[in-house]
């Protein structure tokens, strides 16, 4: 077994082992999501966490780790009365991103099930991880049934596997630790909510600390095993401690006054539902337990509302994640309980408010700070603002205006593509439209269509009972429609003809309402630009949404327009991304008035020839006909057939103006190619 970096060696990131040590305090906390910059060392503090757990007592040969103390009445291995104890390390179970259901839940066999009506059922990595640590390492990339049936396993504390009829249940109470990187896509609103806390981690700025970090992480691959000795005492100190708070937390008070600034604080903030009123206290609770106090303070809930409400407090992908922590002061000062006046609340073991620096973190050993393993090199600068080649009569950037629902556009046909809410495809979820011989592994059973395959081989197979002589050549896989996500293109004009400021403003809120909409179906985005002498990739696809927002508002304009540049550069685009991800089909959607004015002797000619060039990909597509005034030359309208696509004015892109803008987008395309 190799050896992992000691969690007492860690390097600052005070908040994040605050976070996972409160979780192995008191697992009903609800789990972490750590947020952070990629090389930020998220993965190495967590796996780190699973050496500090105590040993867990399980019943010998049980697949289910059923505590022997109080067995699962349900365990598909039980009953467990008379079965013998062991112990064994806490597990930390890490689920990949391309994981299937059947290995997070488990699979029964069922051709066993439909012939002898026996219960085979192989664990999943639920199973595995019950009563330890479950790790799911860039949490956001899952897809959205997986991380369902993930988030409701940990709130309910048990699995269900449900195949036609037959079903096990079996316990799954783990600590759930995510991480994530912001840049490659958002988790929606409410799964982030079913996180018990949430940690926003960044590499140090401090010259001194990341010399220390660098010092550490040197010292610890030239020799593992060495490293981890230097650090035994500290780990073994925190492994007591947290037996120690474990054993206290029952016998910690979370009094009235406590519990009202708790629910006042929530309301203040104006965070949805309960369950950050109930994870506050559980976390309050468990500072101090940590701290070593049998009463909750005041600073017990602020700092559970620092680590249980940011992320709660997030609406859209745009909204950044945060505290007001003045607000959070004021209104824990007024709701302040009267026995607490103004002394400090008492000490923990290390001598400050929760047991030491940071409301609770761990006593650190030499250096000047913790040390944690980092594989990023030197940091890396914020990426700039886009700046498109220069022109005369350049402005500056302007705000966007108030999004807005649009209707939805999608790619005619049916793909194949990654699971999400945009275009019709085949998918493991969805309305069953028939069946296939399955190919590799059955994972949806089509019941009807494997008893016709076996029904007439019956009496060859010598049936004599009430039951199906079922071969594994009758099984049948469902055959699913469900919806697909998509690649968006976004090919945005930003030249002079749109540079008058309420135009280039509602221009923005235009697009910026369906990068809502692509946030909401799960689709990658992608921002093309075109203004000036040419076109430039201002965002490559990437499932970050608010990426793309942030660089429309920094986008300024000006100049000529080279709208077939702009087209030959989104062209460029989509066929490297045919290459990457052949499966996952893409929409243009080309925000313009039509107007070229750049880009050759016959800037009109060009763009109509770079428009075909798409069209002949049979790439869908959409023209937002920015076009303003009395007097309409129809210059989007004439793109839009040349691309083989539709046009629609900003108006009848919203929600409410229009009706049947998908249909009219499938039936135009389909009447272009059929006229071809």
């Amino acid at each position: 077994m190799s050896t992992r970096y000691p969690f007492t060696a860690v390097v600052g990131m005070d908040d994040l082992r605050l976070a996972l040590l409160l979780n192995a305090v008191s697992p009903a906390v609800g789990g972490v999501l750590v947020r952070g910059e990629k090389g930020t060392a998220k993965s190495t503090a967590v796996r780190a966490l699973a050496d500090l757990l105590p040993e867990v007592p399980v019943v010998a040969g049980c697949r289910f780790s059923c505590d022997p103390g109080s067995p699962d009445p349900g365990c598909p291995d039980g009953p467990h009365e008379t079965a013998p104890a062991a112990a064994r390390a806490a597990r930390m179970v890490e689920l990949p991103v391309g994981a299937s259901e059947d290995r997070l839940v488990g699979a029964l066999d069922i051709e066993r099930a439909l012939a002898e009506g026996v219960k085979a059922f192989e664990p999943g990595l639920l199973a595995d991880a019950h009563r330890g640590i479950l790790y799911v390492d860039e949490v956001n990339l899952l897809h959205d049934h997986l991380i369902d049936l993930l988030l409701d396993a940990a709130a309910m504390g048990s699995s269900y596997v449900e195949r036609e009829g037959v079903s096990v249940r079996h316990a799954a109470r783990f600590l759930l630790v995510g991480t994530m990187n912001p840049e490659e896509g958002e988790l929606r609103p409410q799964l982030l909510d079913r996180f018990g806390l949430t940690v926003e981690v960044a590499a140090s700025r401090e010259p001194e600390q990341r010399v220390e970090v660098v010092r550490r992480r040197l010292a610890f691959d030239d020799d593992p095993a060495a490293f981890a000795a230097r650090w035994a005492g500290e780990e073994t100190a925190l492994r007591e401690r947290i037996v120690a708070a474990r054993e206290l937390l029952p016998h910690v008070a979370l009094g009235d006054a406590a519990l009202l600034q708790i629910a006042a604080t929530c309301a203040a903030f104006e965070v949805d539902g309960m369950r950050a009123d109930i994870v506050m206290a559980r976390t309050a609770t468990a500072l101090a337990a940590w701290a070593g106090r049998t009463e909750v303070s005041s600073e017990d809930v602020r700092q559970a509302a620092l680590l249980a409400l940011p992320h709660r407090r997030r609406r859209n992908p745009f909204d950044a994640p945060g505290l007001d922590e003045d607000k959070l002061d004021e209104t824990l000062e007024r709701f302040k309980g009267e026995d607490e006046g103004d002394e400090d609340p008492d000490p923990g073991p290390d001598g400050g408010p929760g047991g030491g620096p940071g409301g609770g973190v761990p006593p650190q050993g030499e250096g000047p700070d913790d040390g944690v393993p980092q594989d990023s090199g030197p940091d890396e600068a914020p990426a700039p603002a886009p700046q498109g080649p220069g022109g005369a009569g350049e402005r500056a950037a302007v705000k966007a205006a108030e999004p807005f629902r649009t209707k939805m556009l999608s790619v005619p046909g049916l793909g194949e593509g990654a699971a999400g809410r945009r275009s019709r495809a085949r998918t493991e979820h969805g309305r069953t439209t028939g069946s296939v011989r399955p190919r590799g592994v059955l994972t949806k059973l089509h019941l009807t269509a494997t008893v016709h395959a076996a029904a007439p081989h019956q009496k060859a197979r010598g049936r004599s009972g009430p039951g199906l002589v079922v071969r594994r050549d009758d099984l049948r896989q469902a055959t699913r429609e469900g919806r697909e996500g998509n690649l968006v293109l976004f090919a945005v004009d930003a030249s002079g003809s749109m540079a008058a400021r309420q135009r280039m403003s509602a221009v923005k809120g235009a697009v910026l309402s369906l990068l809502l909409d692509a946030y909401q179906r799960r689709d990658k985005v992608g921002l093309v630009t075109f203004r000036g002498r040419d076109a430039e990739v201002a965002l490559p696809p990437t499932s970050s949404v608010d990426a793309a927002a942030a660089r429309l508002e920094q986008l300024p304009t000006g100049g000529r327009t080279p709208l077939s540049a702009g087209l030959l550069k989104a062209h460029d685009v989509l066929r490297v991304e045919r290459l990457r991800d052949p499966s996952r089909r893409p929409l243009l959607v080309v925000v313009t008035d039509g107007r070229a004015t750049g880009g050759g002797a016959d800037p009109v000619a060009l763009a109509a020839r770079a428009a075909r060039l798409h069209a002949a990909d049979g790439t869908a597509a959409v023209v937002v006909d920015c076009e303003t005034g009395p007097v309409r030359l129809g210059l989007a309208g004439n793109l839009a057939r040349e691309l083989g696509g539709t046009a629609v004015t900003l108006d009848e892109l919203r929600a409410d103006s229009i009706a049947g803008l998908v249909r009219n987008v499938q039936a135009e395309q389909h009447a272009t190619r059929r006229a071809a």
